[in-house]
């Protein structure tokens, strides 16, 4: 699963300025719409709305932003019927891309995507044509400097992790899907503060590229999570050592 952490740090730091944030939380009201529409306000009896909550959470959205999202889809008050889908394909130097879709317009969401694809290098391609390489993993991150790999290795397999790996200036935690809230939840009741926690989608195999083509690989990425209907971008793209962000 080498590759994964560096990722998730590159990803952490362009995140940083206003406008990512402005999009991370737009894509996350939708969710939590979404999620309280389906499945009701209770996270306890809502999975789907107790993951948006965490991710919320992580992005520090304001309680009030998180309140009126949840009430809004617990009222039936947003008109917006949204499909839920996926589109694969590949990013420069045959790096996979997978993306998650939820859109009130499936046309102009496509006609974006494929835009998009063909102006940076990359293009769409067939359903299953990259996706069988991804599976869905939750995934913890830490500073090495916070805490070390078999301090994380002794927390984390006890409250039922996967694997643990350290890489570079990171701690990196893997779990299934079902285990991540209980691993989290190990880590936070020692005090022990992640970089970012999240269940997301993690490939088998990985595309290491040259350092100089990674940028325009990155740049791609960025320019489809700018879109509200793109809730999330995952490839297989493996950090070369020499890369410099």
């Amino acid at each position: 699963m080498s590759g994964h952490s560096k990722w998730a740090n590159i990803q952490h730091k362009k995140g940083a300025n206003d406008k990512k944030r402005a999009s991370i939380f737009t894509k996350i009201i939708r969710e939590l719409t979404v999620a309280a529409k389906e499945g009701g306000t209770n996270p306890d009896g809502n999975p789907r709305l107790r993951m948006a909550i965490i991710k919320a959470r992580a992005a520090n959205m304001p309680k009030d932003t998180m309140k009126k999202a949840i009430d809004k889809g617990a009222g039936g008050a947003d008109g917006a019927n949204y499909e839920e889908f996926t589109y694969e394909g590949y990013a420069p130097e045959g790096v996979a891309i997978l993306m998650e879709i939820m859109t009130d317009n499936r046309n102009r969401t496509s006609s974006d995507v494929k835009s998009t694809l063909s102006k940076n290098g990359g293009n769409l391609g067939a359903n299953g044509c990259v996706s069988y390489i991804f599976h869905k993993k939750g995934v913890l991150v830490f500073e090495s400097s916070v805490i070390s790999e078999d301090d994380a290795m002794g927390i984390a397999i006890d409250a039922g992790a996967e694997d643990v790996i350290s890489e570079d200036d990171s701690v990196v935690v893997y779990t299934s899907p079902d285990d991540f809230e209980n691993v989290l939840k190990a880590f936070d009741d020692k005090g022990i503060a992640h970089v970012s926690a999240e269940v997301t989608m993690v490939p088998d195999t990985y595309q290491e590229v040259s350092a100089d083509r990674v940028d325009k690989i990155l740049a791609l990425v960025e320019k489809l999570e700018d879109f509200d209907d793109v809730q999330a971008v995952y490839t297989n793209l493996k950090i070369p050592d020499d890369y410099q962000a």
